[in-house]
């Protein structure tokens, strides 16, 4: 089933050139169905970039799926045109009475900073509780991921020192989960941060852990009683996005080592390959049709609930 996205979002071109099934606004209003409504609270640098990595996972299931685009108010992004944003992207402001399956929150470049000297923190939290009530669930990746566990569980993040940095092998979890049906025992993600969750402070908050690393540590976990999603690390990036964080760095002066287990050789001119993809289009295949199955149908009854 196509994805529904806004009327002539520029990535629509891209989604169109990899044959993701993308359906218009008006088409979709003539099907009698009702579509899992997705929040996308974009936090990225790279707008575009990470709205093709979301809507092409989105887009490859069957059911009809409409991706809402949002942003912060309290934070003008530097490298978005702010009438771009106000064209395809919503506010807290603009939402806050209409009801959604699942807010997903990105990862953003601050993961070092103390999360309330976050410029849009006290906005951030402002959103995470309207949530409570007008989405069914949440999935945070990266930082968004570490804000949603500090926010609703009270587990901190705890700086590594260098950079993590690179595609590390993910063993599954020992408590079998729905989400990860068809994962093998060992598979790849891509992992960019300076900080982590540790185990031991999941478990004090009831949390399962679905895969960790050896060498990186957690990579996702889950909340049994919400259904909620953490993934610690990025199956979404495309196969050039460490590369070009990986050539940043070095403009920046930063000294960033060549990313683990990324680059054929680990040589900087080679051109990486994405093996890590499958597992992509898994995850979410997974987590939406766990969503189908469990999301009311008349959305409106979140607010007479708290779920969280």
């Amino acid at each position: 089933m196509p994805i529904r996205v806004p009327d002539n979002l520029p990535a629509l071109d891209n989604l169109l050139a990899e044959q993701v099934d993308v359906m218009a606004q008006q088409d979709a209003l003539r099907q009698d169905i009702r579509p899992l409504r997705l929040l996308l609270l974009n936090l990225m640098p790279k707008k575009q970039d990470t709205e093709i990595q979301f809507a092409r996972l989105f887009g490859n299931s069957p059911l009809q799926i409409e991706m809402i685009l949002m942003t912060t108010a309290s934070y003008t992004p530097r490298h978005t045109e702010p009438g771009y944003l106000r064209r395809f992207y919503r506010q807290l402001a603009d939402v806050k009475d209409e009801y959604f399956d699942a807010l997903i929150v990105t990862g953003a470049p601050i993961e070092r900073l103390p999360f309330e000297d976050v410029a849009y923190w006290e906005e951030l939290l402002e959103i995470l509780e309207w949530s409570k009530t007008h989405c069914f669930r949440r999935l945070g990746i990266c930082w968004g991921a570490q804000a949603l566990l500090y926010h609703f569980h009270d587990v901190p993040k705890h700086d590594v020192g260098e950079k993590m940095f690179g595609v590390y092998e993910h063993k599954l979890g020992q408590l079998s989960d729905r989400l990860m049906r068809g994962f093998t025992d060992l598979f790849p993600m891509p992992v960019s941060r300076y900080t982590e969750n540790r185990r031991e402070d999941l478990g004090r908050a009831g949390l399962e852990i679905l895969a960790e690393s050896g060498d990186c540590g957690v990579g996702m976990a889950r909340d049994p009683d919400s259904g909620d999603l953490y993934v610690l690390n990025h199956l979404e990036y495309d196969a050039d996005t460490l590369g070009a964080e990986y050539w940043r760095d070095q403009k920046e002066g930063l000294g960033t080592a060549v990313p683990h287990g990324y680059f054929p050789d680990d040589d900087p001119q080679a051109e990486p390959v994405n093996f890590w993809r499958p597992y992509a289009f898994l995850l979410i295949s997974n987590w939406i049709n766990d969503l189908y199955q469990s999301t009311p149908f008349d959305l409106t009854t979140l607010s007479r609930q708290d779920k969280v």
